[in-house]
């Protein structure tokens, strides 16, 4: 059967799935959000602000979710992340999908030095993550569930002006990396995708490298499909765009070139 077959007869399945987005409040969260609404899935949605959570709810039934459903959750606390799956569990009777979505802002400039703020990304955008897959693990292995990791070419390849951040998608990558073997020597049903994401129109992105970078990005909505279909179809590994995939393919090829061709993509005087 062609992928794309796989992939037409696993996203009918998506009709009635109990889906758990994080993040969901804006960018590529909320697309996610939307397109698993027009597939006919349940879905929790959470992120801090409880204001954009209801309107993107709302917008969810009016695309044909079957229900949609809102917790505000700030995942630096250290109870929320637990307290999000349970209450999707509760609400949906179990869960088919946990798509790891949420990032904590973080400045796009060079290291100040600051470890506080550091130790807080690190809760919120990876052991928040692990909090929510141990929560999870338990319903996925009943229900077959798929565990969706959305990270970042930042995650595999250094680059100036977002050190903290790089630091939290290297321990993602690396964490979900192992578990992935894990789950799969333990002879579990559970799969596992880790999602590698390049620059995208996400207006929190575009207003961070602005003054930095003529780097194309690419549409938050079509890489929320992406990372669905992805999930969708089991696969191990997905790279959006197309030029993700070849980079890291090449990244310790000629480091000498790739570091000149990193430092030179950045518009920067000191």
């Amino acid at each position: 059967m062609k992928k794309s077959d796989i992939y037409t007869a696993r996203s009918n399945s998506l009709r009635g799935a109990r889906v758990l987005v994080t993040g969901a409040s804006m960018g590529i969260g909320e697309q996610m959000a939307y397109h698993y609404a027009r597939f006919g899935a349940r879905i929790i949605i959470t992120a801090r602000k409880e204001s954009l959570l209801q309107q993107v709810a709302d917008r969810c039934l009016s695309l044909g979710a079957q229900e949609a459903l809102y917790i505000p959750a700030d995942m630096a606390q250290h109870s929320d992340p637990a307290k999000v799956v349970r209450f999707a569990v509760d609400n949906l009777g179990g869960l088919d999908y946990l798509v790891l979505n949420h990032i904590g802002s973080s400045p796009f400039a060079m290291w100040d030095g600051d470890v506080e703020h550091t130790r807080w990304l690190l809760q919120v955008n990876f052991l928040s993550y692990l909090q929510m897959t141990t929560a999870a693990l338990p319903v996925l292995k009943q229900s077959g569930g798929t565990i969706v990791i959305v990270s970042s070419m930042l995650g595999k390849m250094c680059t100036p002006f977002v050190a903290p951040y790089t630091a939290t998608k290297f321990a993602v990558n690396g964490f979900f990396g192992t578990i992935y073997h894990e789950l799969a020597m333990q002879r579990t049903n559970v799969s596992l995708t880790i999602c590698t994401l390049g620059l995208i129109n996400t207006e929190s992105a575009m207003e961070k490298v602005r003054n930095y970078t003529n780097m194309t990005a690419y549409p938050a909505s079509e890489a929320a499909l992406q990372i669905i279909k992805a999930g969708t179809t089991r696969q191990r590994d997905m790279f959006y765009p197309w030029y993700t995939f070849y980079t890291t393919l090449f990244r310790d090829w000629f480091p000498y070139y790739r570091d000149l061709i990193i430092q030179r993509s950045f518009l920067y005087e000191p």
